[in-house]
């Protein structure tokens, strides 16, 4: 069991050594070895040609991973926090989403863009504007670990691919304990499956990242009250559920929430519409169904501010207690 930055500081020194395309650059992340430590002694170790930083302007390093990418390298371009994406977009939805669509599949460009995203604690550190990414980023996968193995495994499926994907790791993540997998550099995190991660009969809840700890501690004390809950992680949002997985686990349970932290109308949004519109979940539902998401704004400052402005346990508790009354 070790903290999940060394996960991945492990994951990137085997894939640095064994692959000789594969780069990776951004702010902070050469000399210092990134802000979280996932790349802490690498420059160093595999030379500041392969891992380096950049400048502090996002659109740089997106364009310069797409033209690395299109040149046959497999360049890793870290964002540093998911709220800067935004600053990069104009490129990943004009350029990069659209290459093998305008190219007909003549031409690829494999980038991947590392970022971390979810609950932290502060207004422009801790976004998860789901909803904007997966509506303008349609033709890039959008994988949600949620955790440092999982994406690990999410890393090593791209790399067997041609199309380019971004990564949203959990920012309050990285301290947290995992299990080392013995074969780090070899296992794959499909795309586009969900993981049923807690067996239950009662509801299903799906969402992805950082609050699937805190419906697990809700599920916890549910339990408790005779209310067994399915909990499902959705892992990539684009491609989403491709064998409908969340149907079949509605089938059983007949009741379903979807939660995130995305603002309303966003992330959560559009997993609902996945489900109930487009794989006929509507059919078997006995109560009506929910979303539970952020708060209409940025997240507040702090622990308390992090606390009220995204879904807490007790929030979660109260949406499936009424759904189990209905």
């Amino acid at each position: 069991m070790i903290n999940g930055y060394e996960i991945l500081n492990r994951y990137f020194d085997q894939l640095f050594a064994n692959n000789p395309k594969v780069l990776a650059f951004g702010e902070d992340l050469g000399y210092i070895g990134d802000v979280n430590q996932g790349f802490a002694g690498l420059q160093a170790k595999h030379g500041k040609e392969r891992i380096m930083d950049s400048g502090i302007r996002e659109l740089s390093i997106i364009g310069q991973g797409i033209g690395l990418a299109l040149r046959g390298l497999r360049p890793i371009a870290e964002i540093q926090y998911l709220d800067y994406l935004v600053y990069g977009l104009q490129p990943l939805t004009d350029d990069l989403a659209t290459t093998h669509y305008r190219t007909a599949g003549r031409q690829v460009a494999p980038l991947m863009v590392r970022t971390r995203g979810h609950r932290l604690e502060g207004i422009w550190h801790s976004g998860s504007p789901m909803g904007m990414i997966v509506n303008s980023l349609r033709g890039v996968h959008v994988c949600v670990p949620r955790n440092m193995v999982q994406a690990a495994g999410m890393y090593n499926t791209l790399l067997k691919g041609n199309d380019p994907g971004l990564v949203i790791e959990c920012l309050n993540g990285y301290r947290l304990k995992e299990k080392l997998p013995s074969n780090l550099e070899e296992f794959c995190v499909p795309l586009g499956i969900p993981e049923i991660i807690r067996h239950g009969t009662d509801i299903t809840i799906v969402s992805y990242g950082s609050i699937l700890r805190i419906i697990g501690e809700a599920a916890d004390t549910l339990e408790q009250y005779g209310i067994s809950c399915e909990i499902i992680d959705v892992q990539t949002l684009l491609p989403f559920d491709t064998n409908h997985v969340i149907l079949g686990s509605l089938k059983r349970t007949n009741r379903i929430v979807f939660i995130d932290e995305d603002v309303p109308g966003g992330g959560a949004a559009y997993m609902f519409n996945k489900v109930m519109e487009e794989q006929g979940g509507y059919r078997w539902l006995d109560v009506s169904p929910r979303t539970l998401t952020a708060k209409d704004h940025r997240p507040a400052y702090a622990s308390d501010g992090d606390y009220f402005s995204k879904p807490n346990a007790e929030e979660i508790m109260d949406v499936v207690m009424q759904m189990m009354a209905e």
